[in-house]
Parts: C-alpha cells; sequence; structure tokens
C-alpha cells in the first residue's frame, strides 16, 4: 500500500510549501480536496514545488464544470505531473450544488456515470484516437478542430486516470462499470468495505467485463496516533469532530445502523442543528470512534494500517497530517516513516 496525505486547499505558496515538505518527509502523494479553493490549482501548485510527487483531486466537484472544462484542466496536470495525476471526482450534496454552484443535480448517480463517459471520450480526442462524438443525456460534444485541441500528451504519459466518489452501492457499482478508482469516504469500517461497498464492485466490473483488482481503491483514514494518551486525545479530539460532522449527514446514518448503533445518525444531526459540538463528542464512544478510526503510537501505526486495510485499499490518505504538520512540521517525518514501512512491508 502507499500513503498518501490529505490537503484541502489554502494559499498557493502555502500550498507549494506543504508539498515540498512532503515530499522531503517521504510520503507517497497528496490527495486535494475541494471546497473553498479549487483542487485544481493546488495540485498545479503542488506539481511545480514538488514534482516528484503523486498528485490527485480527491474529489473535485463534477457538475458545476462543464466535462471538456474538467477533461483541460486534468489533462494540462497530467502533462505538468508527468503522468502523476489522478482525476478524483464526485457529486458534493445536492444543496451545494443547487444553491451554491447554482448548477443541476438529479439524478446524481446516473449523471457522473454519464459526466465520467464523457470526459474519457473527450480524453480520446485530445489523444488523436477518436474524432470527438458523444452523445448523452445531459451532455454531448461533437466539435473540437486542432486549435482548440491540447493535443497528445508526450509520448510515455498516459490519459489521467478517472476516480469517483462512492458511498452506496449503485455508487460503488457504477464505479466498478467506468472508473479506474474509487476514493471511499473517511466514514467507513471495514465490515462496510467488505459487506457492502466491495461486493457492489465487483457486480459493476462484472456487468462491464472488467476486472475489479484492476480498480484503485483510494481510502481516507483517520487516525488518532501519538506516543502519550495526551498526544492521542488531543488528535482523538479532531477525529472526533470529524465523526460529528459526517455522522451528522442524513446519507451516511446507515454506516452507523448497520454496525447496531441504530439512530446515532439522527441524533448527531441534531445536536449539529443545535451546535452542540461537545454533545456530539460524548454521544461518540470509544465503541463507536473504534469502528471508524485507528488508534495507535507511531511505532504501532504502520502495523495497524496494514492489519486493517491489507487486501482493502491500493492508497491510504492520512486525513488529519495537514492540520499535524500546522501545529508540528516535523509531524510530517513520522508520516514519511509510516509511508517506507508500509510500502516495504515492514509494519
Amino acid at each position: 500500500m502507499k500513503l498518501d496525505v490529505m490537503a484541502g486547499g489554502g494559499d498557493l505558496r502555502a500550498v507549494q510549501q506543504f508539498a515540498t515538505d512532503a515530499q522531503k518527509a517521504g510520503v507517497d502523494g497528496l490527495v486535494f480536496t475541494e471546497g473553498a479553493r479549487t483542487a485544481y490549482l493546488s495540485v498545479a501548485a503542488a506539481a511545480l514545488a514538488a514534482p516528484g510527487l503523486d498528485l490527485a483531486t480527491g474529489v473535485a466537484v463534477a457538475f458545476p464544470r462543464s466535462p471538456m472544462v474538467t477533461a483541460q484542466a486534468a489533462w494540462e496536470l497530467a502533462h505538468a505531473t508527468g503522468g502523476r495525476f489522478r482525476l478524483g471526482l464526485g457529486t458534493q450534496v445536492r444543496v451545494h450544488v443547487e444553491r451554491r454552484y447554482a448548477s443541476q443535480f438529479d439524478p446524481p448517480g446516473p449523471r457522473l456515470k454519464e459526466y465520467v463517459q464523457a470526459v474519457k471520450a473527450i480524453f480520446r480526442a485530445f489523444a488523436g484516437e477518436e474524432k470527438l462524438a458523444f452523445e448523452g443525456r445531459w451532455w454531448s460534444f461533437s466539435f473540437l478542430n486542432a486549435a482548440w485541441s491540447p493535443g497528445p500528451l508526450p509520448d510515455g504519459i498516459a490519459a489521467p486516470s478517472v476516480d469517483v466518489a462512492a458511498v452506496n452501492p449503485w455508487m460503488w457499482r457504477m464505479a466498478g462499470e467506468v472508473a479506474d478508482g474509487i476514493h471511499v469516504h473517511p466514514l467507513h469500517s471495514p465490515s462496510y468495505l467488505d459487506e457492502v461497498a466491495l461486493p457492489a464492485l465487483r457486480e459493476g466490473t462484472q456487468v462491464a467485463g472488467r476486472d475489479a483488482d484492476d480498480l484503485q481503491l483510494i481510502v481516507p483514514v483517520l487516525v488518532i496516533v501519538g506516543d502519550t494518551e495526551a498526544e492521542q486525545e488531543e488528535i482523538a479530539r479532531l477525529v472526533r469532530q470529524q465523526l460529528g460532522f459526517y455522522g451528522s449527514t442524513p446519507a451516511y446514518a446507515f454506516q452507523f445502523d448497520r454496525l447496531g448503533f441504530e439512530g446515532l445518525g439522527g441524533q448527531l444531526n441534531a445536536l449539529l442543528k443545535a451546535g452542540d459540538l461537545a454533545g456530539q463528542a460524548k454521544l461518540l464512544s470509544e465503541e463507536v470512534v473504534a469502528e471508524f478510526a485507528v488508534r495507535a503510537t507511531w511505532d504501532e501505526l504502520p502495523g495497524a494500517l496494514a492489519d486493517r486495510y491489507g487486501g482493502r485499499a491500493h492508497r491510504l490518505v492520512a486525513y488529519l497530517a495537514q492540520p499535524m504538520w500546522q501545529r508540528d512540521p516535523a509531524s510530517l517525518e513520522r508520516w514519511g516513516d509510516v509511508a517506507a514501512r508500509l510500502a516495504q512491508g515492514t509494519g
């Protein structure tokens, strides 16, 4: 398994410093989320500062951008990174797409499937493999002359892989049909991967005549790490905040229900609306946290990650590594050691 670091958008010079430090530390790559800042600009900044890193959007919001706009950005980033860029796409939730971006949302699953197919068709047109002639329900593309095409990538650089975010079984099946990889949601348990996600993925690949082992599983990991109890509790507070935020989303309530914590999602949602974050933290017992997070000392962490995700993930993404770096830049070196031990199989 490879170990990447999750990164949020920010000042582009700060992004470059983080990328430089991450490369020096020896982590494998950076995965950029998209919130208040665009993921694509952050990837470009990181690529120019640290050309040896694997870089990905994890994930960029699809629907507010035409597939042509997304394909052009991804093509340029593939070139800038020497082929070390993966395009990760997601739907976001309805309120953001409709009210923040003023874009169409329904039906999100089929719409994202067509979006991926359109992007890949545009990639083939850029490469000169076929004429641009994509006809879909929501997007159609039929014009691309030489003056407006970026042209083929240099020899040795392939078109970017296209990954999608998936939570429910339908999305996992869709990913198995058309995507190159899947971004797992941070709110997940091992049993969810084994019993819900991976079986649905295999169903999708069988429909498309593909091999499930060819798809990359990119898994953000909430880690409570520290060599003392005090260090771990400081990180545990951040993990509980994140679990409370994600767990309050109604679409994710099933993650709790299927583990026997029925109604927990609704309780977290009510407390979020009331602004009671302390109440959320109290609801998230050690039993709950253990289902969704890994707790270990730094020396134990590579083994704990290998035990939990071996055979389930290709790339792990350290979810809280950036805020840890902001507090203590030297912490990235410890993540680099974890990456090295995972790569060597010496967890």
